[in-house]
């Protein structure tokens, strides 16, 4: 592995434990002024879905996310880097502020860094759960 892709997993691991903690503010200064954060899905069923733009988009995400669902476990569990990409697995637990649903969900996160920063950042996991979970 190279000394760049070391970093790109050192980050990426760093803003996960940040957010583990609450701490948006510490992965909103590691994106880049035009990072791309996207979730797959119907934005009228799962309000933080779509594509957010910008550190003002990913922060409109974060508001949604937290009054939509309240995470009882969220684990990255294995990290993966090539080149400028990141890819993280994990499994998470998520209820739903609305109807007092669960959903357990596999992901996958796939992450681009330039410059050290998060320029990209595409979650993948079962939106079909989330959007059941909501009704």
């Amino acid at each position: 592995m190279s000394a760049d892709e070391e970093n790109n997993l050192a980050t990426v691991q760093s803003l996960y434990a940040a957010f583990g903690l609450g701490d948006i503010p510490t992965l909103l200064a590691a994106l880049t002024d035009d990072v791309e954060w996207i979730l797959p899905g119907p934005p009228e069923l799962i309000p933080f879905a779509g594509r957010h733009r910008g550190q003002e988009g990913v922060v409109q995400f974060f508001a949604a996310l937290n009054e939509t669902l309240e995470f009882e476990k969220l684990e990255a569990e294995d990290f993966f880097a090539k080149g400028d990409k990141v890819v993280v697995l994990g499994r998470s637990r998520t209820r739903m502020k609305s109807t007092a649903r669960t959903v357990d969900n596999d992901w996958a996160a796939a992450i681009t860094l330039r410059d050290g920063q998060v320029a990209r950042y595409q979650i993948y996991e079962d939106t079909a759960a989330l959007a059941s979970a909501l009704r």
